[in-house]
């Protein structure tokens, strides 16, 4: 017995001398990273700042357009996810605003890649101010590092539509590898522009973080302001929101991690869904072009479900891969209940749903819930509309 119990006190210590001894190489080999990883730190904010708050107005309970079963189901299954948020508008006035334990309408919730979607609006803006020529345009009229090799024939339209054919790293246990420099690096710009092309642009759909990142850095050389400035003056100051905030690399480049971390509001996000209802419109004022809000929603060659990073329900798939490289997927359960379901998808479930055939828009914030039923949110909304002749009168 005594040589059992020696035999696992060695076997623990070598665990322990294994831990210590690869955190020490990683330490030397980078420091900032090392120290990031650990602590889950992404880094420094810089804000965003809003405008005049627009106030979208919400239905009395008496008068709801969707049923109190429908609503009451919602939030269970919230409450099932861990969410921290669940917003449902209908009707032109928000149905339900409910908050979980620890959260309120002041709270940010890390948000995932539900940026990119918002990058989506900003690039048309740019388009339309004339920063941008058009979608066809080359990257690298803007990225000149991509000019003298095969990613010159990559265009915007193909990093909007995630058919670049660029290459990105993946998760992996090496935690000095791209991926890990991509998310906690204090300097994302060089991972993300140094990535080779693997396949010929427009040739194949590979949802990845590196596309959104690049473009993010188009929108900064291409109007000469940084990328949170920008983002303030031509979409949040209209939007009628309150101030929100991009994760930077570091207080030294100060590069904004694109492909994900913009915190805001449950309501924040309420109101770029609304920009898909209203054809880009905020309390009557036109924030994005409401051609280039069309277009968003217009499918890939490639993915009939993905426009300009936005996802779209066209076909139903019970188990959606993000890319050719990843194992994690997300599971539906039953096709959606309207055919014109457009959706903002942030890792771990979260979401802002817009049907636009049923003026509808569902938002959901939270922790990480993978497995999270893609399909339950819009449909039990969707069923739950009421018709006029149930509705209460007003």
């Amino acid at each position: 017995m005594k040589f059992i119990f020696k035999t696992i006190k060695r076997v623990l210590l070598g665990i322990v001398i294994l831990i210590v001894g690869g955190l020490a190489v990683m330490f030397i080999a980078n420091p900032v990273l090392t120290l990031r990883i650990l602590t889950m730190d992404l880094g420094p904010e810089e804000q965003v700042a809003g405008g005049q708050i627009i106030v979208v107005p919400a239905a009395a309970t008496e008068g709801r357009s969707i049923s109190d079963t429908a609503l009451t189901a919602a939030i269970a299954f919230g409450e099932q996810n861990d969410s921290h948020a669940l917003i449902v508008y209908h009707d032109r006035a928000i149905q339900l605003e409910h908050y979980y334990p620890g959260h309120d309408g002041d709270s940010f919730t890390p948000t995932q890649s539900m940026h990119k979607s918002v990058l989506a609006m900003l690039i048309g803006i740019a388009i339309e101010q004339g920063y941008i020529a058009s979608v066809d345009e080359p990257a690298a009229t803007y990225l000149v590092e991509w000019a003298d090799d095969e990613r010159a024939k990559i265009t915007i339209k193909h990093m909007l539509q995630q058919n670049s054919g660029i290459d990105f790293p993946t998760f992996g246990f090496n935690p000095l590898s791209g991926f890990f420099r991509l998310i906690f690096g204090p300097d994302v710009k060089p991972v993300a522009l140094n990535q080779p092309i693997e396949v010929e642009p427009g040739s194949r759909f590979d949802y990845n973080s590196v596309n959104p990142q690049n473009l993010g850095l188009i929108v900064e050389r291409a109007t000469g302001k940084r990328y949170a400035q920008y983002l303030s003056e031509a979409l949040w100051q209209r939007l009628g929101v309150p101030d929100a905030a991009v994760v930077l690399d570091s207080e030294e480049h100060r590069m904004a991690r694109i492909f994900c971390c913009l915190n805001a509001t449950a309501r924040t996000w309420l109101h770029l869904g609304l920009l898909h209802l209203d054809e880009g419109r905020m309390a009557g004022q036109q924030v994005v072009p409401a051609d280039w809000m069309r277009q968003i929603v217009n499918p890939g060659e490639h993915n009939p479900n993905y426009g300009y990073l936005t996802w779209l329900g066209n076909e139903f798939e019970e188990f959606r891969y993000y890319n050719r490289k990843t194992t994690v997927r997300v599971f539906q359960s039953e096709p959606f209940a309207a055919p014109d379901v457009i959706y903002f998808d942030g890792f771990g479930g979260q979401r802002v749903y817009i049907v636009p055939s049923r003026g509808l828009v569902i938002v959901r914030t939270g922790a990480l819930a993978p497995d999270m039923d893609e399909a339950f949110l819009p449909n039990v909304m969707i069923r739950g509309i009421l018709s006029d002749s149930m509705r209460p009168s007003r």
